[in-house]
């Protein structure tokens, strides 16, 4: 099935999460994308562990359906070999700290100068300008700099790192593929390309919204865990069961609260929740504790009151409404033909070229000889 971007090449210099990922969503609008990878271990996340074949699933999973070619940027040969695909390129994504790039003879200005029309994109942690710009950093760290960490990162006894690699992700691959499929429209109107200088850091405040208002407009800095979607509230808290499970209750709404407290059974005295909120807090977690999550669980979904029992990811990816949905329709297969589900990815199936295909990331260097 064709998909809108079948006409788009994208050369990707981009390891481990942030770029591949942006390229992976990029490729499964039908896009060709052609990871550039140095010759002998090829990137990172090829030999991170879980192994799944020849290289990790991580791998795997980020890279279906790309070419690799395996070259060495530092090899006159090798370079000579990639220009042709750089003059012709509509899309390079890149993740280096800032110059690196341009000490392999690959930057911007040098490719712009011969490909007027490509679509240039960096990815680094804080932008290619600012004081901070080469400083090393992970997504713990970018949290940590921005002010998301904070807001909700437990207690000295027991602090809690965050589930998901927000800024790599998040702060990362979205906003690089959002920014080049502006970019490309933009080229559609003007003929000429662009540069994108994405900052993981950067584009973490935009979650932030509520946080940035109540600051600057109140005078109401957050503090950790304390505020009404951080925990500060017994309308948005997780509530531990008698079997060890956890309640995911966010009742925020006065008929969803209402509704609530019919179910659990909570005191009058204590549904008006702005008198003390740590007494309403203890005791609805006292009654949540008292019955296992099967007993909470029909109860909740009859009332409709934005309260669920947490799911592994296991349990997850077997809920009949995500498997109604498409979700693990795309199939992933390694070399010796093993097969897994794809990684979901954020496009409407409209424009998804391969769906309902299975496909697998390249071996490293596969396509040496086909291209260029």
């Amino acid at each position: 099935m064709p998909g809108p971007l079948d006409d788009i090449l994208v050369l990707d210099f981009s390891t481990l999460l942030p770029g591949p990922m942006a390229s992976l969503f990029l490729a499964e609008a039908g896009a060709e994308v052609i990871k550039i990878e140095r010759p002998g271990s090829g990137e990172e996340m090829r030999v991170y562990q879980p192994k799944w074949g020849a290289n990790s699933v991580n791998f795997a999973l980020l890279n279906r359906g790309k070419k690799s070619l395996a070259l060495d940027l530092k090899n006159p040969d090798d370079k000579a070999r990639l220009w042709p695909l750089v003059e012709k390129a509509d899309v390079v994504l890149e993740q280096f700290r800032p110059g690196v790039m341009a000490r392999l003879g690959f930057d911007y200005n040098t490719v712009a100068a011969i490909n007027p029309r490509v679509v240039y994109c960096s990815i680094t942690g804080y932008g290619q300008n600012g004081p901070k710009r080469d400083v090393a950093g992970h997504d713990l760290n970018y949290l940590g700099d921005t002010g998301m960490l904070a807001l909700s990162m437990g207690t000295a006894e027991t602090p809690v790192i965050p589930p998901a690699l927000i800024a790599d992700i998040a702060g990362g691959a979205y906003p690089a593929m959002m920014n080049i499929l502006l970019a490309l429209r933009d080229r559609d109107r003007s003929g000429k390309g662009s540069y994108i200088d994405v900052s993981m850091a950067d584009n973490l405040f935009p979650f932030m919204y509520w946080a940035l208002g109540n600051g600057q407009a109140a005078g109401d800095w957050p503090k950790n865990g304390a505020e009404l979607v951080t925990g500060g509230s017994p309308r948005y808290r997780l509530y531990s069961t008698s079997d060890g499970k956890f309640v995911a209750a966010a009742p925020l709404e006065p008929k969803f609260w209402a509704a609530f407290g019919n179910v659990i059974g909570l005191d009058e005295g204590l549904r008006d929740d702005t008198k003390d909120v740590d007494a309403t807090a203890r005791r609805v977690a006292e009654i949540i504790g008292g019955k296992p999550a099967d007993y909470w669980a029909p109860l909740f979904a009859a009332a409709d009151c934005c309260t669920t029992i947490v799911k592994t990811v296991q349990d997850a990816m077997a809920d009949p409404h995500f498997r109604a949905r498409g979700l693990f329709d795309s199939g992933l297969a390694n070399e010796a033909d093993d097969r897994i589900v794809a990684l979901p990815v954020p496009l409407a199936r409209a424009f998804r070229a391969h769906a309902d295909d299975t496909l697998s990331a390249p071996a490293l260097g596969e396509h040496n000889d086909e291209i260029g």
